[in-house]
């Protein structure tokens, strides 16, 4: 096949599945504003483990009576910083067995607590005060029993700004919204950062202590959540929530070694896109290397843009200009996560072992 041929195949074919990954996240309901709404019992329950730097954020977006934070054996001042700002704290039980530490902290969390609802918020998350009650109202209305809130994502450092749009676009080309969506769901996602759930719908599922050996839980849950028939959606709230996921690269690398993977195996479906996304924009390089050496020099610089401008939706900066480089670096850690997986290697988060 001519090379020139290649090169649009995998230009469409690029362009296609990352247009589709946008087209399925902005599908993704938004939580509208709303103010002064009379809110039913709720407990927000802040698991957190050596989270000095960014506990006092979360704990500013909520009023101190409704949170307690669950301190899962940090070595920090984490738990410190927590009781001066007058929020509850309590602690961890010790992991057994199998069990791995969000799940067992956000269980310890909900048993100690009595609201009629449950918030499961990470604690590098931050709010505006408007998102709890533009939350609750929306779940009220829309008859949900469980709702999981993809919140925007914060980047500070170089790899965060090269690396998390462009993981982001790539998780997104395998999901499927209306899917996700459906009633009953025929496909499971979730977002444990910010995860809201009655706590009958909670007992019903039983609880994170159903999943506490999963390392990507909030999938675990969706899925379970499903079986049980708990009716549930999958939202964003960029406008009124964010997250740092990660403040260097090698927590990037780490984070993505321990889940990537992983996610994959629960939906296989999504793997297979996920895969074929993968493939086809780590040819860019080679592809766009051919049509330099037979002379297409044209038809080069063009091809070249490709993966900045499709991925520019998720970037929304010059650091579009980044994703060459994302998609190769990410590529390595992805293929370490899977033969990490595959050989029965544990990744290290938070100095645990997961």
């Amino acid at each position: 096949m001519p090379v020139l041929s290649v090169a649009i195949a995998v230009a469409i074919g690029i362009v296609l599945l990352l247009r589709k990954a946008r087209y399925n996240f902005e599908r993704l309901p938004k939580i509208p504003y709303v103010s002064g709404a009379q809110l039913p019992e709720v407990s927000i329950i802040v698991p957190a483990r050596n989270e000095e730097a960014r506990i006092a954020r979360v704990l500013g977006s909520f009023p101190e009576d409704m949170v307690v934070v669950v301190d899962d054996h940090s070595e920090d001042r984490t738990a410190e910083i927590a009781r001066e700002m007058d929020v509850r704290v309590i602690s961890a039980p010790p992991l057994g067995e199998g069990k791995l530490g969000k799940p067992n902290a956000c269980m310890a969390g909900a048993e100690a607590t009595e609201g009629e609802w449950l918030l499961f918020v990470d604690a590098d998350t931050k709010y505006a005060r408007v998102f709890l009650p533009s939350l609750m109202r929306y779940a009220m209305e829309q008859d949900l029993e469980m709702v999981s809130v993809f919140l925007k994502q914060e980047a500070e450092t170089l790899a965060e700004r090269m690396l998390l749009p462009y993981a982001f676009a790539l998780y997104f080309t395998g999901v499927n919204t209306g899917s996700v969506n459906g009633r009953p769901p025929r496909e499971w996602l979730a977002n444990g950062q910010c995860l809201l759930v009655s706590r009958k719908a909670y007992k019903r599922m039983g609880g994170h202590a159903a999943v506490d050996s999963s390392v990507i839980e909030d999938v675990a849950l969706a899925k379970l959540a499903a079986e049980k028939g708990i009716k549930t959606r999958v939202t964003r709230a960029e406008h009124m929530g964010s997250v740092r996921m990660y403040d260097s690269f090698g927590a990037i690398v780490r984070g993505f070694e321990k889940n990537s993977f992983r996610f994959l195996q629960q939906n296989p479906m999504t793997a297979v896109q996920v895969v074929l996304a993968s493939v086809l924009l780590t040819s860019w390089l080679p592809v766009l290397a051919l049509l330099l050496l037979n002379g297409y020099n044209r038809h080069a610089m063009l091809f070249a843009l490709v993966p900045s401008v499709i991925l520019f939706p998720w970037y929304r900066s010059a650091a579009a200009l980044l994703a060459p480089a994302a998609i190769y670096v990410f590529q390595f850690i992805a293929l370490n996560s899977m033969v990490k997986t595959l050989l029965g290697k544990k990744s290290v988060w938070k100095g645990r072992e997961v």
